[in-house]
């Protein structure tokens, strides 16, 4: 079947005529900048045709350009194919990111146009300076690929739930207390949240408006004086709901309203807002004599931090998903044996059931990968029934799959041996496995980042001459999003902000490496951090292992593990052993207990 692409940005040309404009700019957003998307933002996916979550698409009258990270090179390659637009591969040399791009391509009176409700406040002030000594200007209130869209998906309109207060674990009420400090120590009146995690965790509310994420559409306007509104479509809330809101001091207000709300404020107001993470357009509702306290959303601060009950929680769901784990897997391999066909589609129908069996299970908390040889070195490869691999009693299947349960999010990856591997296999495997022990082993001083810790665990590859080309860790939210800032552990970026890793804070810890054609490798568990020691030189910090599930030894090679790396994964393997096998019964636990053993 021929591409629908080229007809879709010859409409958007023909657009772009009409209105004067040179380019086109088409993020991966929507008006809460959410990494996920409702299908009815999804237009870079429309008009382009690549599926990746991340990517950034630039339509000129001539030309245009798709830009990506590694994760997704091969993906958009193929994606790309016949559609008339040109993979621009981030961080290559000799290839121009996009704000670069523009720059050298955009000349005097050309008119770039974005919508305004897909670019932050932050990024629009960086477009214009980018094109601040071409001539070009910027227009934000032209939405043309909105305007080309006829059969654009309605916004969702999914129930909004509470989140119990035996796994939420802090009232609704103390969390707006705490975050009306914070206002008042910055000086604030008033305080705009769009991030839809940051007012999920603050309201104690749940949805599922966004693929795999428990969260909702909706803007939060909190007031100083114990009043706040949520702006939100009222049928996804009961009457029952709405009175519980009210009674916290939360009133409902249209979806759409929160322009007119802000456009009301007054001269002696002074609104916070985080201006990364609000859309140009909500930002320009703002009444012009209201002062505006540009600064990080306090509780995206908060929500990083898990209180112990909240680990409580998240420690029972990660021996209730590993447990799960254990079955899919025997069941897998029990399948494979038997002569049965089992594909990349399989291990995610046999994951997904084995998952919702659990108590509190309520969904994936993202897309699982299962990339079985050659496709597990697609980082984000995603099986689909038009294309996908059958398994083999030989080589390597990766496994990268998570859950979202009432209590906590879990996030894994493990790599099979399904049978015979080769050598080159088995080490690259081990060198990898090196990297993570490196890094969950060890001890910090109290205010080290994320990007200090990071080359712990590429040391063993470097030391290979190989390397990978995404970060190592990323934080995961509370029955939230799977991807949850502010910290992370990835390479240190020019200007890149520092964040101190905190007690509670939960980080994944994934080191891998990628040989296409050949086969991929990437072993992770979560993390949560801790307190180790006071010494003389200050408070030192360490990485307690959250996941629980055998990694498969069959895959290593453990000559090329040291002593101490040797006792870390018996030592790791043990307490998986004690953690789960009162969850399992016969074939299950006789499973568990052979990959359990000692090295």
């Amino acid at each position: 079947m021929n591409s629908p692409v080229p007809a879709r940005l010859a409409a958007l040309r023909a657009a772009m005529q009409q209105h004067g404009v040179a380019a086109v700019l088409v993020p991966s957003a929507d008006p809460h900048l959410s990494e996920y998307l409702p299908a009815h933002w999804s237009a870079r996916e429309w008009l382009s045709g690549f599926t990746g979550s991340a990517g950034t698409l630039i339509v000129g009258r001539d030309e245009a350009g798709l830009w990506t990270d590694s994760r997704y090179f091969f993906q958009a390659e193929q994606q790309l194919a016949g559609s008339g637009i040109r993979l621009m591969k981030l961080r290559v040399p000799h290839t121009a990111e996009h704000l670069a791009w523009l720059q050298q391509h955009l000349h005097q009176g050309d008119v770039l146009a974005v919508a305004g409700d897909s670019v932050s406040v932050t990024t629009r002030q960086q477009i214009e300076r980018h094109l601040a000594g071409t001539g070009a200007s910027v227009r934000t209130d032209l939405d043309l690929p909105g305007a080309i869209w006829p059969d654009r998906p309605a916004l969702p309109q999914a129930a909004v739930v509470e989140h119990d207060l035996v796994y939420a674990c802090i009232a609704r009420a103390d969390k707006f207390s705490r975050l009306r400090k914070a206002m008042h120590k910055l000086g604030a009146t008033h305080h705009l949240l769009s991030s839809l995690d940051d007012i999920a965790w603050l309201t104690n509310l749940r949805g599922s408006d966004v693929e795999c994420n428990p969260v909702f559409l909706a803007h939060l306007l909190v007031q100083a004086d114990q009043r706040a509104t949520l702006f939100v479509g009222r049928a996804k809330l009961t009457d029952a709901l709405v009175a519980r809101l009210a009674a916290d001091g939360i009133a409902i207000a249209d979806y759409a309203s929160v322009t007119s709300a802000l456009n009301e404020l007054g001269a002696n107001e002074r609104l916070l807002l985080d201006s990364s993470r609000v859309v140009d357009t909500i930002a320009a509702a703002i009444a012009p004599e209201v002062t505006r306290i540009e600064a990080a959303n306090p509780s995206t601060a908060f929500k990083a931090v898990k209180s112990a009950a909240e680990l409580e929680h998240v420690r029972d769901v990660m021996r209730r998903d590993g447990a799960a784990l254990v079955r899919g897997f025997r069941r897998l391999e029990q399948r494979l044996a038997a002569g049965m066909t089992v594909t990349e589609l399989d291990v995610d129908t046999v994951l997904r059931e084995e998952r919702s069996a659990q108590p509190g299970w309520v969904g994936e908390s993202f897309a699982t990968i299962a990339g079985y040889q050659a496709n597990g070195a697609l980082p984000h490869y995603r099986a689909t029934p038009e294309a996908h691999s059958t398994l083999q009693a030989k080589g390597l299947l990766l496994i990268d799959s998570g859950g979202q349960y009432l209590g906590g999010t879990t996030d894994i990856t493990r790599v099979l041996a399904l049978g015979e591997t080769t050598a080159e296999q088995r080490r690259d495997a081990t060198l990898v496995m090196k990297g993570m022990i490196n890094l969950s082993r060890a001890r910090f001083p109290k205010g080290a980042s994320g990007p200090q810790l990071d080359a712990l665990a590429r040391a063993p590859l470097w030391a290979a001459g190989m390397d990978y080309g995404h970060g190592t860790g990323h934080g995961v939210g509370y029955f939230l999003n799977v991807h949850e800032g502010p910290h992370g552990i990835r390479a240190p970026v020019p200007g890149g902000a520092l964040v101190a890793l905190e007690p509670g804070m939960i980080s994944s810890i994934e080191p891998g490496l990628y040989k296409p054609g050949r086969h991929g490798i990437r072993h992770e568990n979560l993390a949560v951090v801790v307190e180790a020691e006071q010494t003389e030189f200050g408070e030192f910090l360490a990485f307690e292992t959250l996941t629980m599930c055998p990694f498969d030894r069959r895959a290593l090679e453990p000559g090329l593990l040291n002593p101490e790396e040797r006792a870390w994964l018996d030592d790791y393997h043990a307490s998986v052993r004690a953690a789960l096998s009162p969850l399992l019964e016969e074939a299950d636990l006789e499973w568990l207990n052979r990959h359990c053993a000692a090295l």
